[in-house]
């Protein structure tokens, strides 16, 4: 992949969060979507690949843009795997709340999971405790390998989950442990890119989330030598069918080259909503302000962006009603 890419990719998160935010608060969750959506959609056009969309907003007749195996891009560049989530916390954005981002991951054509649209049991972690984690291994076991990696007493290191009730037992046994707990509602994507900035405080991630947001989190992992296993969690027979179709082995443990194969992948984020990474987008009456991160695993640069945009010269960030 060409190293401009990366820049040409934070164009698309920024339209995306720029839109959305306009919805933040007014308990629309669908229309946040799709204002994010309409805008990364329009963006991608003007980007120099030949990208196909293997985890997106859904099948072909399920989403009207951003659906699984569209085009995108000029069609001139680098034949890459798209995976996209143009607002990760709608019910965040909808509400006003912490740490909704626009989000994108790219990797060399063939190179990401295509992730079916279900449940994945996840572990995460930053470089420090690369190695160190077992998705078998009990809670426990976990954050003890992690406190010791990271030279920490077990009640400094901070896990985080998402608040609910599938979680009750992880939530019950990290506390047990004597460890501390970070609950979140939404934006298990950010929770878990969160593990490898020591400014977040925020240590390993445990619990069940969406099975395309981890190969999302996987790609951002991999840029910042962090770590993510998981494994497939069918709710029913047809999901388990639809992974048996797609040739995955729903008890196979997905380790880091199985989420996200080969040394390039780019991911590019945008604070919706204020997170403790990024903050979220700022209206200045004429101009808006953004604050995004790109990352390249092959280069293992990382860039924070921060962006100014002119709502006059821009008319597809200003909301329509």
């Amino acid at each position: 992949m060409e190293r401009s890419l990366s820049m040409e990719l934070v164009r698309v998160t920024e339209a995306a969060a720029v839109s959305a935010s306009r919805w933040m608060g007014r308990g629309l969750k669908n229309e946040a979507d799709d204002a994010a959506t309409t805008a990364m959609r329009t963006v991608f056009d003007t980007i120099p690949m030949q990208g196909i969309v293997v985890i997106g907003e859904g099948e072909m007749d399920e989403a009207p843009m951003l659906y699984i195996g569209e085009e995108l891009g000029t069609g001139i560049g680098p034949e890459v795997d798209v995976a996209v989530d143009p607002l990760e916390g709608t019910n965040i954005v909808a509400a006003g709340g912490w740490n909704a981002l626009a989000v994108i991951a790219i990797a060399d054509k063939g190179n990401l999971l295509n992730a079916p649209d279900m449940y994945m049991d996840k572990i995460a972690v930053g470089p420090e405790a690369v190695g160190k984690i077992d998705i078998d291994a009990s809670v426990t076991e976990n954050l003890l390998a992690v406190a010791k990696a990271k030279n920490k007493n077990i009640g400094d290191v901070v896990a985080t989950v998402l608040n609910r009730e599938r979680h009750t037992a992880i939530i019950d046994e990290i506390r047990a442990a004597g460890a501390r707990i970070k609950l979140i509602n939404d934006g298990d994507v950010a929770a878990a890119i969160n593990t490898a900035f020591d400014e977040t405080g925020v240590d390993i991630l445990f619990g069940l989330g969406g099975a395309p947001e981890g190969v999302i989190a996987a790609v951002g992992l991999k840029c910042l030598g962090g770590e993510i296993q998981g494994r497939l969690v069918p709710s029913n027979d047809a999901e388990r069918e639809r992974c048996l179709k797609m040739g995955i082995d729903v008890d196979k443990v997905l380790y880091m080259d199985d989420l996200v194969k080969g040394d390039d992948a780019i991911f590019a984020a945008t604070g919706v909503t204020d997170g403790e990474l990024l903050r979220g987008v700022q209206f200045k009456g004429g101009f808006s302000e953004t604050h995004s991160l790109v990352m390249r695993s092959k280069s293992g640069t990382i860039r924070f962006v921060e962006g100014r945009h002119s709502m006059e010269k821009k008319p597809l960030l200003v909301m329509q009603d």
